[in-house]
């Protein structure tokens, strides 16, 4: 079960300039790597499914009430992203929006909600458009709801 406290010792993502973003955005407490060209982005710690690890990634995010808004789109792979497989085995997670720290529970868009959300997301970040049209899946909107 991840909690807000995962994020200082959590794993960092595999890809280097994910895992360099996180740290910079980590380190500066939230003022370096949160917004870029009106682009927002949080961090997010979710449990290895297998290892029990922590793990972390930034991500591009939305709102949508009290809730934080993400894509699983691994740049339309045709298989979810590691941190998506994790939060479906254990919907408890920790995130960093800003300087902005909480537990949250996770949860998959319901197919009504991800249409508008859809939408919306591709607004924020035009790209998830062409990501959808490189996969046969059908890319998951993840709803973030602070616990705390």
């Amino acid at each position: 079960m991840a909690v807000a406290n995962d994020l200082d010792r959590a794993t960092d993502s595999q890809w280097d300039w994910v895992a360099d973003q996180t740290r910079k955005y980590l380190a500066s407490g939230g003022t370096e790597g949160h917004e870029s060209d009106g682009v927002y982005t949080l961090v997010l710690a979710t449990t290895g499914r297998r290892t029990g690890i922590p793990r972390r990634t930034c991500l591009i995010y939305g709102t949508a009430g009290e809730d934080f808004v993400v894509v699983a789109s691994k740049g339309g792979a045709d298989e979810d992203p590691a941190w998506f497989k994790n939060l479906l085995a254990d919907p408890s997670v920790g995130v960093q929006v800003g300087g902005r720290r909480f537990t949250a529970r996770a949860r998959v868009a319901s197919p009504a909600e991800r249409a508008s959300l859809w939408v919306q997301m591709a607004g924020i970040f035009p790209l998830y458009d062409e990501y959808a049209q490189k996969t046969d899946r059908e890319i998951p909107i993840v709803l973030l709801t602070p616990q705390d």
